[in-house]
């Protein structure tokens, strides 16, 4: 090797032309006369996001946001600067649409999906961004859910703004020291002062977006109960024309491992001015449940839009660096190492924009009963599966990079770092584990999930495929039998059992949405590149559940000539004969 050598370093081409699996699900899910109206937007932004906004990030490595909370001649003024990145990600998401698109609803239902692809092109050169983003699109569908008209009218005009000028963000001030994920514990206190005007009093010990211009808080109003139960839900505007608003202390910005362009601030609030979101001065995380419902899909979305990031400049790189005398793109183990990683980000993607499909559904009144049961259960399923999925795959692909993935410099790092705040934001693996089981109980059947096996499966004609999936649907039937029998048990083998209980829901979930994706793709477009996805995410670890009890753990041998899989029964040793088929598991809520 010449003593002069210099590696190329990976670069980005346009974030929507590389993308198989993004271009190959818009063609699925749109008409050819909305895909005409859609494409350009997303080839353009595709361009920006592998051009001119990953040069900026780049460029822009090593700033962070700065507080000063105090002017020259001893006036508080608690003054964010932002980095260069973000200042350019506010005017362009705005401009873009980025939270309207899904509330202009230009193409219905698919509105939702529209935007959530715009998002997923934005989010991995803009610094995380999104996350006031996310935000800003829960406030505004919680406003709408609310049906306060007064805050509608107030807020949603620039919460949906295409203007730069007129465009708001919002925060979400909920985490206190005393309760984190537990937020009935929050000790912020609400009360009114002379004039009638409701004041909140208290500590915030985690707020993601102190740059917005308004936010949804939860305080106490005096005399309430202890508890969740005595939680209102309050809007607070935060900035005037001289800055933050009377009653606002910015204490500091967190020092956070990632997320560190995001300015995370502590916040005292000493009499700010709020204003109730509902009549119902109770069953405040009621109330806040339609903005977690977004923003935990925008949690999944950036999950799998950072393992899309970390997979492009993982694939770039393998074509420019050489060990022992070739690229490392040619070396058998690498590509299977990338094969894998690409599995992992089409099955990430398939049950996020499952989510997203079903959310523009329930915003258009177009879900059935069935639809919105679903949703309810797959939000939380997706988040927790996709945040896990971020962590560990976006630490496998900085290891394809050697030691350069270990280098803040290269800006690979972050990418990491970042995605770690994943399987936290918007409720902890556990916090959601625990969420799906309430959305369980709260449908009261497991039915809108078998019917969702269902229609995978019966999409699938492909014997490589139908083989593919037959892990899924033995995890499925394996959690559906635990669950029923955790049931009986009470409630803490329920809890004790939740959390392998999301993540085999999950996997077995990305399994067959991605080979339901891959059959339709094997006959459009002639393509078996998702098809071999599905048959590497069948050979992973997908039931998680039988660990509980491995003596009830049943073995399969499927009957080839079932009509379907669902009619066949297990056989082999520790089976029986009568074991359920998902019909069975219907009423088990």
């Amino acid at each position: 090797m010449p003593s002069d050598f210099v590696q190329d370093p990976p670069t980005l081409e346009n974030q929507y032309d590389r993308d198989r699996v993004l271009k190959s699900y818009v063609r699925r899910q749109f008409p050819e006369s909305m895909r005409k109206t859609i494409e350009p937007e997303l080839v353009d932004l595709g361009k920006m996001a592998g051009g001119e906004l990953y040069e900026l990030q780049q460029s822009d490595l090593d700033n962070e946001p700065t507080l000063t909370q105090w002017g020259p001649w001893g006036d508080r003024v608690d003054k964010i600067e932002l980095t260069d990145v973000w200042s350019r990600a506010e005017t362009l998401a705005a401009e873009r649409g980025i939270v309207a698109t899904a509330y202009e609803q230009e193409h219905g239902a698919r509105s939702r999906i529209h935007q959530m692809l715009l998002a997923y092109l934005f989010i991995p050169s803009t610094d995380m961004y999104g996350c006031p983003l996310a935000m800003t699109d829960g406030a505004a569908r919680t406003l709408l859910e609310a049906g306060n008209d007064e805050l509608i009218d107030e807020a949603l005009p620039h919460l949906t703004s295409r203007d730069p000028e007129a465009f708001w963000t919002s925060g979400q001030w909920m985490t206190e020291l005393a309760g984190g994920s537990d937020v009935g514990q929050a000790r912020t206190t609400a009360r009114q002062d002379e004039t009638g005007t409701w004041r909140l009093y208290g500590r915030k010990w985690f707020t993601s977006a102190i740059t917005a211009d308004m936010a949804l808080a939860l305080a106490r109003p005096e005399g309430n109960p202890d508890g969740g139960t005595g939680l209102a839900l309050f809007y607070v505007p935060i900035r005037d024309e001289n800055g933050l608003r009377d009653g606002l202390r910015v204490n500091r910005l967190k020092d956070k491992l990632g997320t560190r362009k995001l300015p995370t601030a502590e916040l005292t609030l000493d009499g700010v001015e709020a204003h109730p979101v509902t009549d119902d001065l109770q069953h405040g995380t009621r109330h806040i449940a339609p903005m977690l419902n977004v923003t935990r899909t925008w949690n999944a979305v950036t999950a799998v839009s950072l393992i899309r990031r970390g997979m492009a400049l993982a694939r770039d790189y393998a074509q420019k660096r050489e060990a022992f005398g070739e690229e490392i793109i040619n070396h058998p183990l690498h590509q299977e190492t990338l094969a894998d990683v690409q599995s992992t980000l089409e099955g990430t993607f398939h049950l996020s924009f499952r989510v997203a499909e079903l959310l523009g559904a329930h915003e258009t009144s177009q879900a059935n009963a069935s639809e919105e049961s679903l949703l309810r259960i797959l939000t939380p399923i997706a988040k927790l599966t996709t945040a896990k999925q971020a962590v560990s795959t976006t630490s496998e692909l900085l290891e394809a990079f050697g030691g350069a993935g270990y280098v803040e410099d290269t800006g690979l790092p972050a990418l990491h770092r970042d995605a770690q705040v994943l399987p936290i934001w918007e409720g902890t693996t556990n916090v959601l584990s625990l969420d799906l089981l309430r959305a369980l109980r709260q449908v009261g059947s497991i039915t809108p999930l078998n019917d969702e096996v269902k229609r995978c499966v019966e999409a699938i004609e492909a014997p490589t495929l139908t083989r593919a999936i037959r892990p899924a649907v033995h995890a499925y039937r394996d959690a559906a039998k635990w669950l029923k029998r955790a049931i009986n048990e009470g409630d803490e083998a329920m809890e004790a059992g939740a959390r392998r209980f999301a993540l085999t829901l999950g996997k077995s979930l990305e399994l067959l949405y991605t080979a339901r994706h891959a059959q339709w793709s094997l006959h459009e477009e002639q393509d078996g590149r998702s098809a071999a996805a599905a048959e590497r995410l069948a050979a992973r670890k997908i039931n998680h559940i039988e660990e509980l009890d491995p003596h009830g753990a049943y073995v399969l041998v499927w009957d080839f000539n079932c009509p379907t899989l669902f009619d066949c029964h297990a056989q082999g040793d520790g089976a029986t004969t009568d074991e359920p088929n998902l019909d069975s598991l219907t009423d088990v809520m």
